[in-house]
């Protein structure tokens, strides 16, 4: 796959992308990628490629005559006219979908805004595609740039080590990644979960699906409306919901019994510890979350009397 960046500095997306998995990929050839300098089609004898804008305003734009024929050369040198993406706060936000869609491509192209953006000529002419990477604004187009290649770059074959890893991270089927766990088997009392020491691949399979599903729905929950899961899985989904709505009743009357011991300054810490406290017991199984309901609930009144 190879990726072709208009920018006005090569050297910063460069020297980003060098590195790490897509560096190693860059050397491997399994995905090339350039970065095209927009000031070489400068016909400024100073290079440069921005103006004011009409009808006033603060900043500069970048103009259309550049950045067309950047774009125009490239198409010349390859011999079609790929995809272009224009990185801009206006456009869709990225995900792993689009991700998806565009990993299937041979080129694509993005084009890095500077200053007050791009005269509107050149994205009409050019443009394909308007991406975003949130809802905030930055310095240029660049760093987006480098986010979306790095991960499409992961669903390109032959770039990471292990293909089914691009398979299993967070994300994939709408469902964050499960935990991940190494060496040493027990770190500062804390210990390894026993299924991924079983060796039961089936077990080991089971608990790292609970474990995603679990996770999108305490971090991302507005993912699982379109996440496929097994009418078993919708029954563990439906007892996590359960199992959550009784964790904010516990969080409740943990909340109520901190503020009855009247040390505000402490407030926080005492809630996380009693908060974290309360999960452990509960992953142990050493008892049941309607128990610890009470218990706060008494250690509450009586903390107020």
């Amino acid at each position: 796959m190879n990726f072709h960046i208009l920018t006005l500095f090569p050297d910063m997306v460069m020297g980003g992308l060098g590195t790490s998995i897509t560096g190693r990929a860059m050397e491997s050839k399994t995905i090339s990628v350039e970065a095209i300098d927009i000031r070489d089609y400068s016909k400024d004898k100073h290079r440069h490629v921005d103006d004011a804008p009409y009808g006033g305003g603060a900043g500069m734009v970048m103009q259309p005559g550049p950045v067309c024929e950047a774009y125009e050369a490239l198409c010349g040198r390859i011999g079609r006219k790929p995809r272009l993406i224009y990185m801009t706060p206006q456009g869709r936000v990225f995900n792993q979908t689009i991700a998806e869609e565009l990993a299937k491509e041979e080129d694509l192209v993005f084009l890095c805004g500077h200053y007050e953006g791009i005269d509107e000529r050149a994205l009409e002419l050019i443009a394909t595609d308007y991406l975003s990477v949130g809802d905030y604004v930055l310095t240029g187009g660049e760093l987006p740039a480098m986010v979306m290649i790095d991960c499409i770059s992961r669903l390109v074959p032959g770039v990471l080590n292990n293909d089914a890893s691009a398979e299993e991270e967070s994300f994939h089927d709408s469902l964050l990644e499960y935990p991940q766990y190494t060496r040493p088997e027990v770190f500062r009392g804390m210990e390894v979960p026993e299924v991924l020491l079983s060796g039961h691949h089936k077990n080991i399979e089971e608990w790292r699906r609970q474990q995603s599903i679990k996770r999108t729905l305490e971090r991302r929950p507005d993912l699982l409306e379109h996440a496929s899961l097994t009418m078993k899985e919708v029954k563990y989904l439906d007892s996590l919901r359960r199992e959550k709505g009784d964790l904010e009743i516990l969080e409740e009357y943990i909340d109520q019994y901190v503020k009855s011991l009247n040390d505000e300054a402490s407030a926080g810490r005492t809630k996380r510890k009693a908060m974290a406290a309360a999960k452990k017991l509960l992953a142990e199984k050493a008892c049941t979350v309607r128990e610890l309901q009470g218990y706060f609930k008494v250690m509450g009144m009586l903390a107020g009397d």
